[in-house]
């Protein structure tokens, strides 16, 4: 999302699929050596005790906290006024691809990196690999898992029970529609992806100016929730030798063939999100629905003022009628690096923010985030909120039943920013150019192949 717009969402909000940066991976593995295999049976430290907690966070310590959330002093101070013998450095180091390039830089360096940083889901497997986050099992992290919805902690967990980070946001996807569109064309809102496509025929042949969607061509992170929706699993990292990527098995190509075909027939869009002509289009009524995440009720009433009290949310069309399912798009963690001189008070700030009651409802009233905590999805304050722009309905609670419909079961490469780029140069290029979708798959799949060789792992799966 562009700075300029007034919204508290940062920019990697929208580039939620940018990672790492230029330092090769095979540089980075190097640097680690052989330790923290994320496929190792290694068992987890002993737990610290009460008492040594105690004591950390009775010691003058400072601690740094790389983040790009605004305003997140805030939250910072309930901390530090709990703990005032713990000092935190509020650092904005930057967003996206700066960020992770600085983070890594840093950590092979072996100086400056943080104590503490903000690291987005589908990052964490990129540092894990290279062993560069702490597994906050014996800090007390395990005893949170049943604080959290079960997708988004999963993304934080490593085979072995790891805790590699904890939640702070998440994304889960659903639909916004135009419920003044959909009135006057006659269309209904689409349970299932056959309802959808024969709607956006329908749609787009009474008023050919409009289309019942826009697939950006350039957003991997839509695909990658589309995907996790439609129950593919493109990535199964194994250890730090051996990974799975399938991003053009049988699930993959139906994906390809629907949104592909819609393409090729011109009955949806495909122009780049987050410009100026899709800002205009989505005020203008260019669009019917935007398949976004939760985060996007709050985006859109920004974004699109001159529409308010237009939309209305409601879950993704499904695959299969007798089942639901949706996908994830989005969300960012506290994770405490493997360097820090002070584990135990990291490890308690990165709980702290993330499950103190006060503090996590910030994350809700003042950067305006989606919770992660079960508490806070089923919090009358926040669920039963029903916002004009909507029309009254309480969208939030909309999303948080879409939030339980999320397989817990996906995962993320360690090489994601390679993953992102190649698909906007072969699936994305095709959904522009109303090309073969189906064959760009094909090409994802091998360059995504030749790439992960090149970087020492052994591809299976194929």
């Amino acid at each position: 999302m562009p700075e300029s717009f007034a919204n508290p969402f940062p920019v990697s909000r929208r580039t939620l699929l940018t990672t790492a940066g230029a330092v090769s991976l095979t540089a980075a593995l190097a640097a680690c050596g052989d330790s923290g295999d994320t496929g190792d049976t290694s068992p987890a430290a002993a737990p610290v005790s009460q008492a040594d907690i105690d004591k950390a966070m009775s010691t003058p310590t400072e601690l740094t906290f790389w983040t790009w959330v605004p305003d997140i002093d805030q939250e910072v101070a309930l901390f530090q006024k709990k703990y005032p013998a713990i000092k935190v450095n509020v650092v904005n180091a930057g967003q996206g691809v700066q960020h992770y390039t600085k983070l890594r830089t840093a950590l092979q360096a072996g100086t400056g990196a943080p104590d503490v940083v903000q690291i987005e889901f589908q990052a964490i497997p990129t540092f894990t690999i290279t062993d560069s986050l702490l597994d906050l099992r014996p800090y007390g992290a395990s005893a949170l898992k049943d604080m959290f919805v079960e997708s988004t902690w999963a993304q934080v967990s490593g085979s072995n029970g790891e805790v590699w980070a904890i939640p702070q946001d998440t994304g889960p996807m659903g639909m916004l529609y135009r419920q003044d569109i959909f009135d006057r064309y006659g269309i209904e809102v689409p349970k299932t992806w056959d309802e959808f496509a024969a709607a956006a025929r329908k749609l787009h042949t009474a008023a050919p100016d409009i289309y019942l969607t826009n697939l950006a061509s350039n957003e991997a992170a839509a695909w990658h929730g589309l995907l996790w929706q439609a129950g593919a699993k493109p990535y199964a990292t194994v250890n730090k030798s051996d990974i799975s990527i399938n991003v053009n098995d049988a699930t993959s190509k139906k994906l390809a063939a629907y949104w592909g075909g819609l393409a090729k027939e011109g009955v949806i869009g495909v122009e780049p999100d987050f410009t100026d002509p899709w800002f205009s289009a989505l005020n203008r009524g260019k669009y019917a629905t935007w398949l976004t995440a939760a985060w996007g009720p709050s985006f859109l009433a920004g974004a699109a003022k001159s529409t308010a009290g237009k939309w209305r949310a409601a879950p993704l069309p499904q695959w299969d009628a007798s089942t639901t399912s949706s996908g994830n798009w989005g969300g960012s963690t506290s994770a405490v690096t493997k360097t820090t001189k002070n584990p135990i008070a990291a490890a308690q700030f990165a709980q702290f923010l993330n499950t103190d009651p006060e503090s996590s409802k910030l994350f809700t009233t003042l950067q305006f985030f989606f919770p992660a905590t079960k508490a806070l999805l089923a919090d009358p304050g926040f669920a039963s909120q029903a916002p004009a722009f909507y029309g009254g309905q309480q969208v939030n609670t909309v999303f948080a039943g879409i939030g339980t419909t999320i397989s817990p079961s996906f995962q993320w490469p360690p090489f994601l920013d390679r993953a992102v780029t190649d698909w906007t140069e072969t699936v994305g290029k095709s959904l522009a150019g109303k090309a073969d979708t189906v064959v760009a798959l094909d090409e994802w799949q091998t360059r995504l192949t030749t790439y992960a060789k090149s970087q020492g792992f052994t591809v299976k799966g194929q």
